[in-house]
């Protein structure tokens, strides 16, 4: 029914715009057509258990909750879902009578500029990341969160699915090392779920699970009229939508990683936790990874074709191995740290940090978006009693980060000695090792970026030159004690930067 009805629509006379031409894509539960200004999308008549779409009404209805749900992130990309009318043969759009099938209009745009295609050619930017954390953490911020009578998200319903996947790939392996692997990956997910199963609880409680995407990677993300939009939701399957919000940015991070790109997987969790704050539930982020990581496993050994010839079940077997092999380096152990900056504002802490974040994997924290997210309200931020706070606040958030076994560094200036010698103290309690970047640059230099950063209005920190001649008056240089535990970098001098991460590597090789 549906191949027929595909054809007979594909007649320019059926369509109140002008059809350039007629592409059909084919997925497992849709067939897509195109036309040029615009897209029709039919879903197929099929039930694979975790979808049904076999009854006209189901279709209907799902016709409507993508249009709804993929609204939320998009603008005049979604636009309507229209009956076809008539019959299969001849049929109408948005026609009189009866409906015998319901499509889907969206605006058409061009498929080069999908993100993996532009990860393909070597042009997809941290801009691009950036702008995703940004949407990504709006979205989830703004999401209604699942209440507690609905039994989705809670721990239970979190770890179903993660147990699926190793029964249903288990038929699939034969060799010895496969089998090892998957039964040792399987006992790393049961131990780290009896571990975080309270944790996952108590965030459904809390609100972080909310009404997600579900399906967030490079594929279903593309440039429309330059800005980054994210498209194609799950509204088929509300268990696979309604989860905590580390599984929506876990299977994004995991696709990053997936495609080698794993320094800005790291800047976009980074970024997406500046915005949202949300450093409690860093645990679970290893954990939705690895699930990610292996639902793809299983996808690629369900896609094997019966009558597959050797090379076709080895390639198979290959891209199986990739996503295991994935998910079984989310199991490791890290080496971790706690680093903090050192030197006035505007000389190029954060981007020192960055660094930190692309290359070695810590998570940045910075002084000036936690002092304006915990005291927005008050009427002198940088008040001593604010400023106390504010370092407090930086080392209770990396006390967190390191007991979810990632390396930490913080982005804030650290003139005082109390501030550095307190900050030491959460590094000697989490027996991590401690290293002050002490960051330095030309005068000359620090205006230069001072005034950029003005012009760009971007960053969060409001100091001026007057701000930054009183910091280098007033600064308590760093004893010689912290000169042992800290490492000098000229920040306009990017060869500096380059020795910092090889020696923290090489101090630190599990990194």
């Amino acid at each position: 029914m549906s191949q027929t009805l595909i054809a007979a629509l594909q007649n320019p006379a059926l369509f109140p715009h002008p059809v350039e031409e007629f592409q059909v894509i084919e997925t497992h539960i849709s067939w897509v057509l195109l036309t040029g200004p615009y897209v029709y999308k039919m879903k197929k008549p099929v039930n694979f258990g975790f979808l049904d779409f076999t009854s006209l009404p189901a279709r209907q209805h799902f016709c409507e909750q993508e249009l709804m749900l993929n609204q939320r992130l998009t603008d005049n990309l979604y636009l309507e879902v229209l009956p076809i009318t008539g019959s299969i043969e001849a049929p109408q759009l948005n026609g009189e009578g009866e409906a015998i099938e319901y499509v889907l209009k969206m605006r058409q745009f061009p498929q080069d500029g999908l993100l993996s295609t532009l990860q393909a050619k070597g042009e997809l930017t941290t801009a691009h990341i950036d702008d995703m954390a940004r949407q990504i953490a709006d979205f989830h911020l703004k999401s209604p969160k699942v209440p507690m009578e609905n039994p989705l998200g809670s721990a239970d319903s979190a770890m179903a699915p993660v147990t699926q996947n190793f029964e249903q790939i288990l038929p699939f392996l034969s060799e010895k090392s496969d089998l090892i692997q998957l039964e040792a990956l399987e006992a790393w997910a049961n131990t780290s779920f009896e571990r975080l199963k309270p944790l996952m609880n108590q965030r459904k409680l809390d609100g972080f699970v909310r009404e997600c995407h579900g399906d967030i990677h490079l594929g279903n993300a593309t440039l429309i009229d330059g800005k980054v939009v994210i498209f194609d939701c799950i509204e088929f399957n509300e268990p696979f939508r309604m989860t905590d919000v580390y599984a929506d940015i876990g299977f994004l991070a995991m696709d990053l990683e997936d495609r080698g790109l794993k320094s800005l997987s790291r800047r976009l969790v980074s970024q997406y936790l500046e915005l949202t704050g949300d450093y409690e539930g860093l645990q679970l982020l290893n954990f939705y990874k690895a699930y990610r990581a292996m639902v793809r496993a299983k996808v690629a050994l369900f896609s094997l074709n019966a009558n597959a010839d050797q090379v076709q079940r080895a390639a198979t077997l290959r891209q199986y191995r990739n996503y295991a092999n994935l998910a079984e380096s989310y199991s490791a152990i890290p080496s971790n740290f706690l680093a903090i900056t050192h030197g006035v504002s505007a000389v190029g802490k954060s981007q020192v940090a960055m660094r930190l974040v692309e290359a070695l994997g810590a998570i940045r924290l910075r002084s000036d978006v936690e002092r304006k997210r915990a005291f927005a309200d008050h009427e002198d931020l940088y008040s001593a009693d604010v400023s106390a706070a504010t370092y407090q606040r930086l080392n209770e958030l990396a006390g967190v980060v390191l007991r979810a076994g990632l390396p930490v560094v913080i982005d804030a200036t650290y003139l005082k000695l109390p501030q550095r010698q307190a900050t030491a103290k959460i590094a000697e309690k989490e027996a991590a090792p401690f290293l002050i970047i002490d960051c330095a640059a030309p005068k000359a230099v620090i205006e230069g970026w001072l005034a950029q950063r003005r012009a760009q209005n971007q960053d969060p920190s409001d100091a001026t030159m007057e701000v930054i001649e009183a910091q280098l008056a007033s600064r308590e240089a760093l004893t010689a004690d912290e000169i042992l535990r800290s490492r000098h970098v000229e920040t306009n001098v990017s060869g500096d930067l380059d020795k910092l991460v090889a020696d923290i590597r090489q101090h630190l090789p599990g990194l």
